[in-house]
């Protein structure tokens, strides 16, 4: 592990994420720069690519403590996650002070991926990409995008219940594919100092060590049926990363890995942001129930001329002024009683309906839209009603997968993730296709400007297509 000495100021800032600000315009002007015949601008950056073995070995728990610990070095750091998620994106952003971007080779695209990489790398002095899943799982792989970007793979891996295998593991979660860079690997619930000594005793000298976390529940995150909770909901949120940081204080990942070289993705003609959303003003739904936003949607949005406001169909009992409506996914079967009780709210939302005004609902926006929803174990308590058909959670995952979907406004990416299942009677307009047949096809409903689906859509995968949605 190789420690990088880079200069940085004393009083730290961020620059927003909706572009904003000198340093995105002066990288703005060298992207064109490059385009344009000039030099290729690179940007050089610390950076690490945090894989494991598996799901709940303990990639979020490392990745929040290890930005934590460089901020309070006063360090900038800025996270990305591998692959659809909106879960650990929230931690993260606790623990980085700064929104976190998903990185997906499928739903985003290398040009996406690539562009999101090097603006982060303009910025600041660490970069940090948690992985998904296993490092080798699924199609794209988090060791695919490691690859392609040249990311060093720092490997945690769950040392509870072994010994020597610990060194067995890690010696083939870094070879089995060839064109890795390895950082290192660091050992999780780790037993005392005499089980992390089984663990190393027939480690490769090749595969450096860089510590160990102890088995603590104190470190733990809580989960709950779709991941880990919300930031909002874990009160000592702050106080456990920090215990992490804490302890990885301890180990030499204190010091900045090697950096890594980023380029900008070659401009592609046809390509450019379209204004099509110029003045339109977007109400967004956003708090404990509905929270699964992509960060890079809102600022597709946002590029495209809109104007986002925020509301609480919890608290709120009517709708900000807008021309289009957003509701993304989220939990509300955690709190259906007070979202059937928000009465006002469901007026509101029948109106912006009845004033024939685009929305859009995902997953969680659909069942808020249904006539009825339920628990496994309740009764049916109603909802909006702005569709017809009730929808009940589920005991097990009902579907999962990424799927495209061709809609009247052009072709949308975006992924299925959900516990409940929803009865329907009106005809889809489209059906999703599933990504190498994993899942089940979602439908897509549409009633007059509304558009409805279990799907999360990822709006850079057709910018234009996603702004064609809320066209008033």
């Amino acid at each position: 592990m190789q420690g990088i000495s880079r200069p940085h100021p004393s009083n730290l800032f961020f620059l927003s994420p909706f572009g904003l600000g000198i340093l995105r315009m002066r990288l703005e002007d060298m992207h064109n720069q490059a385009q344009s015949g000039g030099s290729t601008m690179t940007v050089s950056c610390p950076t690490l690519f945090i894989a494991a073995p598996a799901s709940g070995q303990g990639k979020t728990t490392l990745t929040a403590g290890l930005a934590r610990l460089h901020r309070r070095l006063g360090r900038r750091v800025r996270i990305f996650k591998t692959g659809p998620d909106f879960l650990d994106p929230m931690i993260l952003e606790r623990a980085a002070g700064s929104p976190v971007y998903n990185l997906d080779l499928w739903m985003g695209g290398e040009a996406h991926c690539r562009d999101l990489l090097y603006q982060a790398a303009a910025e600041v002095e660490l970069i940090l990409v948690e992985g998904v899943m296993g490092l080798h799982d699924g199609q794209p792989s988090g060791a695919d995008l490691a690859e392609r970007f040249h990311l060093p793979l720092l490997c945690v891996i769950d040392a509870s219940a072994m010994a020597q295998t610990f060194a067995a593991i890690a010696w083939g979660l870094t070879r089995f594919h060839s064109g890795l860079q390895l950082a290192g690997v660091l050992a999780n619930r780790v037993g005392g100092a005499a089980h992390a000594e089984m663990l190393t005793d027939r480690l490769p000298a090749d595969i450096p060590f860089f510590g160990a976390l102890t088995r603590d529940a104190e470190l733990e995150l809580p989960h709950r049926h779709l991941g880990l909770w919300q930031a909002d909901e874990v009160a000592d949120l702050d106080t456990r990363i920090e215990r992490i940081a804490d302890a990885l204080a301890m180990t030499s990942l204190v010091e900045l890995p090697a950096p890594v070289d980023f380029q900008p993705a070659p401009s592609q003609p046809g390509n450019e942001p379209q204004a099509l959303l110029q003045g339109v003003r977007i109400a967004v739904a956003r708090d404990l129930a509905f929270s699964f936003l992509y960060a890079a949607n809102l600022d597709c949005l946002s590029r495209a001329g809109a104007q986002l406001c925020f509301f609480s169909p919890l608290a709120d009992s009517a709708l900000p002024m807008c021309d289009a409506l957003y509701l993304p996914g989220g939990y509300p079967e955690l709190h259906l009683d007070q979202l059937s009780a928000n009465r006002a709210m469901h007026q509101a939302i029948r109106e912006h309906q009845a004033a024939a005004r685009p929305i859009l609902a995902e997953c969680g926006g659909l069942l808020y839209l249904l006539t009825s929803l339920a628990t496994a174990e309740s009764d049916p308590i109603p909802m909006v009603g702005l569709l017809p058909g009730e929808a009940r959670m589920q005991p097990r995952l009902a579907n999962l997968g990424l799927q495209r979907v061709q809609l009247p406004e052009g072709e949308l990416r975006g992924h299925s993730f959900h516990h409940s299942r929803a009865e329907i009677p009106l005809e889809p307009i489209a059906r999703g296709t599933t990504l190498r047949q994993h899942g089940r096809p979602e439908a897509v409903y549409r009633e007059q400007r509304l558009t409805a689906s279990y799907l999360h859509l990822y709006f850079p995968s057709n910018p234009t297509a996603a702004a064609r949605l809320f066209l008033p």
